[in-house]
């Protein structure tokens, strides 16, 4: 769009049925109304998915939506977000990665790319600056992610790629889309969905000037912003140690999810995963574009079977997927998440598929005449040979490739051993043993059960015991941060109770939901050292600064908020009902080291939280009037 800065001010959309492709121009008011990211993406998914399109037909629609603030000096601006209707959870489903994607995609000078339709065979698209190609894929159709990655980039050199794997073309219901070689926007079945088009890859290769309005007032609020993480108290752990600060403290609380949830930690957790052993595998730390914290790790093996092999690892998901749940030792989770990325599938989602399958054959559910082979927790060689079996859909992986819920259903004793909600398998932790804002958003989740769009910006992983059940989390953290955070001061109030040192879990999940709506939307990390230093007013001067285009804190914060419900309306509309915002019964009638929810006091803080989106306290359906206050239009 002529004269608009940050934003390229068009998105490619790509019709693979009719083999066409033409540009979409965006107003200002539409980047205002929906930011970027998650926000184009919430918008798009909800008026062009028709209602009660099949995930896997031609009618789904698969959106690419760059961040705002991707190409900008705003430190850890690089994520993009990809949304479809998800065909695991028949809901919207939506994944967030960084590193280098987005800012390609804006380099060639567009804000996103809405693919539709269906090819008749494998294609890939190229996009070369602002030209843009369907191509054949049959040389790379069959192949895996990493042997296509060798070939594209052989092929048209230096280039950002997003790919499937096996698992994408075979329509494995939690098949991921890799970002590059070791990166994936991996929840929701995002992969299936690419695979359901026939679409193996989307290449890019740009190399325009992205165009900032107030260049000075930009880096001066970049500046201000690395200054604001650098100071979180939660940047020099992250920094040092990564992801994996979470998982030491959720295993001493007995709060991982742990063979099936059938254990809150491993007896062996501490010496197996402790952080000199990680350290050991480690070789340098790697970032993202823009980064300043480099929480990713470059790791080597150096001894064993899996010696020589060389990846970005040693982050919480994959270690607690594959180490806690499915009790791999540590150089056989560098092993199975290799498999995971050169396949293409979501790690959480395959190993809670493949723990409930263990758990199955271990009570005799399942027989190895069924299997093929045995099952075992901590089997490396079992579970690498079921991770093939379900991208390939071979013997049971058939079954299993459609994920917990489905397979659930189909298998003896599935059902009340699929560990998932809304369809969605759980993460990594256990709620049993740390309840929490954290928790709760496994439940209000709108892409299902996930931990990655709620937590809390001040959660204080120091304590873990509770005077007010359910309700209340301690914060613990003192005045200082207390004033420092950027909250509104009355929320801040009702939220943050210094007097008794505990945060309200409801009004916190709210507030949290949004605030990482927002970031997802901008484009920026959601890791603790910026989700605490970074908030609205900050963001709000960086927006106007990069655009040009006015934006208080409070507009960011609602146009956060209208995205989020858009996602929960297309929920309602697809079949979500108020009894799928619940844990597995195993949370509440199976104790672990002596705990278990109490059904009735998680209802409770559930209808307090629809109760502060402003939704009716029993459905969890928006109502008219904060839909009127949202301007939202049907």
């Amino acid at each position: 769009m002529e004269g608009l800065w940050g934003y390229a001010g068009k998105m490619l959309e790509v019709d693979l049925s009719a083999n066409k492709i033409k540009q979409r121009e965006l107003s200002p008011r539409f980047c205002q109304e929906c930011l970027g990211g998650t926000g184009f993406n919430a918008r798009i998914v909800y008026d062009e998915v028709p209602p009660g399109a099949d995930a896997l037909g031609p009618d789904n629609v698969l959106v690419f939506s760059v961040g705002t603030l991707v190409g900008s000096p705003f430190p850890t601006a690089s994520r993009t977000e990809v949304s479809a209707k998800s065909p695991i959870t028949g809901l919207f489903g939506t994944s967030n990665s960084g590193m280098f994607f987005g800012l390609g995609l804006r380099k060639c000078g567009y804000d996103g790319v809405i693919v539709k339709g269906q090819a008749p065979r494998g294609v890939y698209l190229l996009i070369e600056g602002e030209r843009a190609e369907i191509r054949d894929a049959s040389d790379l159709w069959g192949k895996d992610a990493w042997e296509s990655l060798d070939i594209l980039k052989a092929r048209h050199g230096e280039c950002q790629v997003a790919l499937i794997g096996p698992a994408g073309e075979n329509l494995v219901k939690f098949a991921s889309i890799e970002n590059g070689y070791y990166d994936a926007w991996a929840r929701t079945g995002l992969g299936a969905v690419m695979g359901s088009k026939r679409l193996k890859a989307v290449v890019i290769k740009g190399n325009q000037r992205v165009k900032i309005c107030q260049p000075d007032k930009m880096f001066e609020v970049a500046n201000k912003a690395r200054e604001l993480i650098q100071s979180s108290p939660f940047f020099v752990p992250f920094k040092s140690y990564g992801s994996m600060n979470a998982a030491i403290p959720y295993g001493n609380f007995n709060a991982l999810a742990t063979h099936n949830f059938t254990q809150g930690c491993l007896p062996d957790w501490h010496q197996e995963f402790a952080r000199s052993r990680v350290e050991g595998f480690i070789k340098r730390n790697v970032a993202c574009h823009a980064c300043i914290i480099a929480c990713a790790h470059w790791v080597e093996i150096k001894d064993g079977k899996y010696r020589g092999l060389r990846m970005k690892d040693m982050e919480v998901t994959p270690v607690v997927s594959f180490g806690s749940q499915v009790g791999l030792k540590l150089e056989a989770v560098v092993k199975a998440s290799e498999m995971g990325q050169r396949l293409g599938m979501d790690m959480v989602s395959a190993a809670g598929v493949i723990a409930m399958a263990i758990e199955l054959f271990e009570q005799g559910f399942l027989s190895r005449e069924e299997v093929g082979y045995d099952l075992a927790f901590g089997d490396d060689e079992a579970v690498l040979k079921l991770m093939h079996d379900i991208a390939y859909r071979q013997g049971i992986g058939d079954v299993l490739a459609e994920g917990t819920k489905r397979a659930g259903h189909r298998l003896r004793g599935g059902e009340e051993r699929a560990m998932h909600v809304k369809g969605l398998e759980l993460p990594m932790i256990d709620p049993r043993g740390r309840w929490s804002t954290w928790t709760l958003g496994m439940l209000t989740n709108v892409r299902g059960g996930d931990h990655l769009r709620c937590r809390n910006p001040v959660e204080n992983l120091r304590y873990n015991e509770n005077r007010f059940e359910y309700q209340k989390e301690r914060f613990g953290l003192g005045r200082k941060v207390y004033q420092e955070l950027d909250m509104p001061r009355g929320l801040k109030e009702q939220t943050i109770d210094i007097g008794d040192d505990t945060v309200d879990v409801a009004l916190m999940s709210k507030w949290a939901e949004d605030l990482i709506n927002l970031f997802n939307s901008v484009g920026v990390c959601i890791r603790p050292p910026v989700l605490h230093g970074v908030g609205p007013t900050v963001l709000a001067e960086a927006y106007t600064a990069f655009t040009g285009l006015e934006m208080t804190p409070d507009a960011l914060m609602l146009a956060a908020e209208r995205a989020w419900n858009l996602m929960k309306l297309f929920n309602l509309r697809e079949g979500e009902k108020p009894e799928d915002s619940a844990f597995p019964r195993r949370f509440y009638e199976q104790r672990v080291k002596g705990n278990a929810l109490d059904e009735e006091k998680t209802r409770e803080v559930l209808k307090k939280y629809y109760h502060a989106r402003g939704w009716d306290p029993e459905t969890g359906k928006p109502t008219e009037e904060k839909l009127r206050q949202l301007g939202i239009i049907f």
